[in-house]
């Protein structure tokens, strides 16, 4: 049988000491390597394609917007049917030069053309009926003018007569009942005379009024004659202005109402751009602002004349009229862009705009280091904005290298290395 050693109790308390003290630098070590692991910063991530960056400037600042458009003509005639009526015949089409005379389309009427016919009728038949009472009223007027020189005739003789006779009468030879009846046949001569006088004035005064209903009937069938025969014209629709035909919407056949449009012609060379600006951006557009126009054969310098007062689909109309002569091949509906200057400002610290922030708002940039080899994200507040510059309030100064482009995907990052 086997008998246990006894072990020395130095030997185990020297063995447990060492085992405590190995568990404690273990810790000691375990605590120390944790402490900076978590002091170190985590490695900054590669941007992978080259960045587009911008360098802090301070100089002129120009603020101005830019939108997109398209030349409008000026002078626009949209010409409408007078009457209804089918399309007969489309004479001119889309892009021919016309003048006021030039006939676009020629519209048929059956009905109008039978309204011109008895319209036509009823005025002559009135106007014969107008002319046959004015001569019955002069061969009146005639017959009375004779009678007054037959009583005047009358009563000239009755007056000799009597002359005659008071001379006989003086000498007794005749008596003085035969003087009284030539002085009676003269006062009857006088008589008819003046009634004869009095026939013929009153024919004179009521001439006018006694063919003045007539007459009126007669004014008002022609102007009818003439009203229809307007709108008989008015078939050949015709263009009304120099210019371009634009658009013809009917085709031949079509029956159109009165009122239809037939066709628009414009003025080319009298045009304006219409723009359409974000309406985020036209809080400070005004009349008279300076634009530029870009038809991309050319540019044209103009000014601001219209502002739209709501918006449609996020934009703002606006047009400008252009000052100076059209660049080569600028014609109606041409597409174009324009700028339009705001404002010219001295001494502003500004750099490109950049693809994200907003106008007087504070936003995260990376600003490269002095080697370039890594960017630093900086707060930085932002100004008032222009097409390709931003002005910059706090946060850079003069001589910044800052990233322009969208850098959203390391917004969980205070700095980026690069290529």
């Amino acid at each position: 049988m086997a008998m246990d050693v006894k072990r020395d109790p130095a030997i185990l308390r020297r063995k447990k000491m060492r085992q405590i003290a190995y568990g404690v630098v273990g810790v000691v070590l375990v605590a120390v390597a944790t402490f900076y692991v978590t002091r170190l910063k985590p490695a900054a991530p590669l941007v992978d394609s080259e960045p587009w960056k911008g360098t802090v400037t301070v100089g002129d600042f120009v603020r101005d917007v830019r939108g997109a458009g398209t030349l409008v003509p000026e002078d626009i005639r949209w010409i409408p049917a007078r009457t209804s009526g089918r399309v007969d015949k489309i004479v001119l089409r889309p892009g021919a030069q016309v003048n006021p005379g030039s006939v676009i389309l020629r519209l048929a009427s059956p009905e109008l053309q039978q309204q011109l016919r008895t319209a036509e009728l009823t005025w002559k038949s009135g106007l014969a009926q107008l002319e046959n009472a004015k001569s019955t009223l002069k061969q009146t007027q005639i017959n009375q003018e004779a009678a007054v020189k037959n009583a005047e005739q009358d009563f000239n003789y009755a007056q000799a007569n009597l002359d005659a006779n008071e001379e006989l009468a003086k000498q007794n030879l005749i008596s003085t009942i035969v003087l009284k009846q030539y002085r009676t046949q003269l006062e009857q001569a006088r008589t008819r005379f003046e009634v004869a006088k009095s026939q013929l004035k009153n024919t004179m005064d009521t001439l006018a009024s006694q063919i003045a209903p007539q007459e009126a009937t007669v004014a008002q069938q022609r102007a009818q004659y003439e009203l229809v025969q307007q709108q008989a014209d008015e078939l050949n629709v015709r263009a009304g202005m120099s210019g371009i035909l634009q658009v013809v919407p009917v085709e031949e056949g079509q029956q159109v109402g009165a009122g239809t449009q037939l066709a628009r012609v414009a003025n080319p060379t009298s045009l304006k751009a219409t723009l359409r600006i974000s309406e985020t951006q036209t809080k400070d557009l005004a009349f008279g602002q300076q634009a530029e126009i870009d038809t991309r054969n050319g540019k044209v310098k103009g000014h601001v004349t219209r502002i739209d007062p709501a918006a449609q689909g996020g934009t703002v109309g606006v047009d400008v009229s252009l000052d100076g002569p059209l660049p080569p091949g600028a014609r109606p509906d041409l597409s174009v862009d324009g700028t339009i200057t705001i404002e010219r400002l001295s001494n502003i610290v500004q750099v490109g705009r950049p693809s994200f922030g907003q106008e007087n708002g504070t936003v995260g940039m990376f600003k490269l280091t002095a080697d370039g080899r890594e960017a630093v994200k900086v707060t930085v507040k932002l100004g008032r904005t222009s097409v390709n510059q931003v002005e910059v309030i706090e946060g850079l100064k003069p001589g910044d290298i800052v990233i322009l482009s969208d850098m959203s995907q390391y917004d969980a990052f205070d700095r980026v290395r690069l290529k």
